[in-house]
């Protein structure tokens, strides 16, 4: 591996990807380098580089079209602006933040499954249709609050006291970190998707699926942003 590379190997991707299109003229529509090539002149694993391109694609920046390549795209209006600003930067970088959601958040649901109560649910069915209402009224700030909200009732109702504390302690960073998916209003609607699946798992008591659905979210969501992290599954 690139010895320059940061410990986020898919973010050193991610970005080693972006500088090659911009420094080597790479126009919308024009194919870049095989995966394999790709791979090889990063110094990264094959499955970091798909992390890599999931989260460009998302941007809408590359197309990765099966049995054909990746192709170049005309940048989303985001990212032409510079996508996000991060304003914890020189405390925790946002992939970190996500990581460490990914793996928290996802243990934390798995416990609430199992000590699920009829109570807690009908809170969180009235949350994510409440979200529903405001994403389609196009209010991003309270959809933005409901899903902070979402994500704080699950982690209480796990009964992990520490898990909970730590998150409350940095809520300005865990909040940030669950505002920027909303950067890109059309994909707005897959929050709510995710949670609903959630939001299932967690009245079945399915410790499994439940800490599966959380994952997922909290990764899709970072893939949303063009973050991409590695877990223990890469």
């Amino acid at each position: 591996m690139n010895a320059s590379a940061p410990r986020a190997v898919p973010e050193y991707a991610l970005q080693a990807i972006r500088r090659l299109i911009e420094d080597e003229g790479y126009r919308p529509g024009d194919a870049l380098p095989s995966q394999r090539d790709l791979a090889e002149r990063l110094g990264v694993s094959r499955a970091s580089l798909r992390e890599a391109l999931s989260s460009l694609s998302a941007l809408g920046l590359v197309s990765v079209q099966a049995g054909k390549g990746v192709f170049v795209q005309e940048p989303t209006r985001a990212e032409a602006a510079g996508a996000f600003a991060w304003p914890f930067a020189a405390q925790v970088s946002a992939a970190d933040t996500f990581q460490l959601r990914f793996a928290l958040e996802g243990f934390a649901c798995g416990l609430a499954a199992g000590v699920m109560t009829a109570e807690v649910l009908d809170i969180l069915e009235d949350n994510v249709e409440q979200m529903r209402r405001e994403l389609r009224a196009g209010d991003f700030e309270q959809a933005n609050r409901l899903d902070f909200e979402f994500h704080q009732r699950i982690l209480a109702a796990s009964g992990n006291q520490a898990m909970f504390a730590l998150v409350t302690s940095s809520a300005e960073i865990f909040l940030e970190s669950q505002k920027l998916p909303f950067i890109r209003p059309e994909r707005a609607q897959e929050t709510w998707q995710e949670h609903r699946k959630i939001l299932k798992a967690l009245a079945r008591h399915a410790a499994g699926p439940a800490q599966k659905a959380m994952q997922q979210h909290i990764r899709a969501a970072a893939l949303r942003t063009g973050i991409a992290f590695i877990t223990l599954g890469d």
